[in-house]
């Protein structure tokens, strides 16, 4: 890959980086938000692999489908005759796959697995991991066939926010670490890759106070390392209230009587006292809402999703994604 060279979006979906990385704190949806995003950028006809690295199967478990093998599969179709196709790497297969295509290892390579030599090489040099993972995001990004791109993106669902920093900044460590040779190479190729604008680093949040600081904290962390921030993505937020300001109970006593529903002193107060934490639950979100907006950065919000999320829903997250400006 040409360190100058600049993705373009000739398909106008307003996301033009060709490797996208999703994080986000644990619990915000990454995953689903990943997933969802290849599902958009697979729209009109174009192909797109989803690739996780962390071991969970997630993929698999949100599309209630088997455990992903270290094997591209087909994933789901997309609107307009796409495709998505979807990965598992396997640290361990990545590196016997490594040692074939630069040592021609083959057979040999694999009989390594019997004595333990795979678990020994990632645990003395546990960057050695992540270069592989990172290598394989990388290695099907820039594949070509008849000189034409085989994906017109990749999307990645890395590791948690706590962690991002560390798993992508590895390649440059283990470059520096490695004087000569394929390891160098590669490395070396890995690092510049996600530090170009083919990459766009993308951090999933949701409205509550941990998340949004995680992903403030992760996004100073990947700036200060060069990587490429690309949006920030609010996930399950709920739509506005009819009214941004509290509701008397008088105000709620005659809606029940309108509705014909009872209006005891309980039924009342009770739906006084939701009314009210609702109203301080939207004032904090809006002002987690500004502390995003303030980091300068393009933020889309999603919808949250009442039925949870099945196929419908991740098609009304890929909808969102592909309408965001």
């Amino acid at each position: 890959m040409r360190g100058a060279e600049r993705p373009t979006d000739p398909a106008g979906t307003g996301w033009p980086a060709r490797l996208h990385v999703v994080t986000g704190k644990g619990g915000t949806g990454k995953t689903s938000v990943a997933a969802a995003l290849a599902m958009a950028l697979a729209a009109g006809g174009r192909r797109t692999l989803l690739v996780e690295v962390e071991g969970r199967q997630g993929i698999a478990q949100l599309f209630g489908i088997d455990p992903l093998p270290y094997e591209e599969r087909h994933l789901t179709a997309a609107p307009g005759g796409g495709e998505v196709r979807a990965l598992a790497v396997d640290a361990e297969e990545a590196l016997l796959e490594y040692l074939d295509m630069f040592y021609r290892l083959g057979a040999a390579g694999r009989a390594l697995r019997k004595f333990g030599a795979i678990d020994f090489a990632t645990t003395i040099a546990p960057g050695l991991r992540d270069v592989l993972l990172t290598g394989k995001a990388k290695e099907a990004t820039t594949r070509t066939v008849d000189q034409r791109r085989v994906y017109d993106a990749v999307v990645l669902d890395a590791p948690p926010t706590g962690r991002i920093g560390r798993f992508l900044n590895v390649t440059a460590e283990t470059a520096r670490l490695a004087k000569v040779g394929p390891i160098k190479t590669q490395s070396e190729g890995v690092a510049a890759l996600l530090r170009s604008p083919m990459t766009a680093v993308h951090v999933v949040t949701l409205l509550e106070e941990m998340p949004v600081q995680e992903t403030v904290d992760a996004i100073a962390e990947l700036t200060s390392y060069g990587f490429p921030v690309g949006r920030i993505i609010v996930n399950g937020t709920r739509p506005p209230l009819p009214t941004g300001r509290a509701v008397s109970a008088a105000e709620l006593r005659r809606g029940l009587v309108a509705a014909g529903l009872p209006t005891d002193k309980e039924t009342v107060a009770g739906l006084h006292d939701e009314a009210r934490d609702q109203l301080i639950r939207r004032e904090l979100e809006d002002s987690l809402r500004t502390d995003l907006v303030e980091l300068g950065l393009p933020m889309i919000e999603l919808p949250l999703l009442p039925d949870g999320v099945d196929r419908a829903g991740l098609a009304t997250l890929a909808d969102a994604l592909l309408r965001a400006d």
